[in-house]
């Protein structure tokens, strides 16, 4: 088995970081640089529902979901040709309605790469039974 090469370790890396850094953004409801990181044909799936790019960044700027806080228990990042499969198990606390919610959480981020860059194409919560060991 070979070992893995050190780009894809780089790219492995560069999903991490750009992944840790979306969370902050969605945490400041900074809309202007998620909407250039969603691809605009992106699907998020949550607790309640899914939808689009646009809504979802709605929701973002007018704070019907708040993520105020990830914290990160472990990831983990598949690449796939020019696909970039994230796997976080977070604790996520947020503003849900006016009421603030901590939930566990199997995050699964599917970016790809455009000419532009790394583009998140899919954003999904799994809600876990328990929030596991830190």
């Amino acid at each position: 088995m070979n070992a893995p090469s050190s780009a894809s370790q780089s790219t492995k890396q560069e999903i991490i970081n750009l992944s840790k850094e979306k969370w902050q953004w969605m945490a400041d409801k900074n809309v202007d640089v998620l909407d250039d990181l969603f691809h605009e044909k992106a699907e998020f799936v949550h607790m309640g529902g899914s939808w689009g790019t646009k809504r979802e960044l709605s929701i973002i700027e007018s704070g019907g979901i708040w993520y105020k806080q990830a914290d990160i228990h472990e990831v983990s990042v598949n690449i796939i040709d020019n696909t970039a499969i994230l796997l976080n198990r977070i604790t996520l606390i947020a503003e849900v309605g006016g009421n603030e919610v901590t939930n566990p959480f199997e995050v699964t981020e599917v970016y790809v790469k455009q000419s532009d860059g790394w583009k998140l194409g899919s954003l999904s919560f799994t809600k876990l039974m328990s929030p596991g060991d830190d």
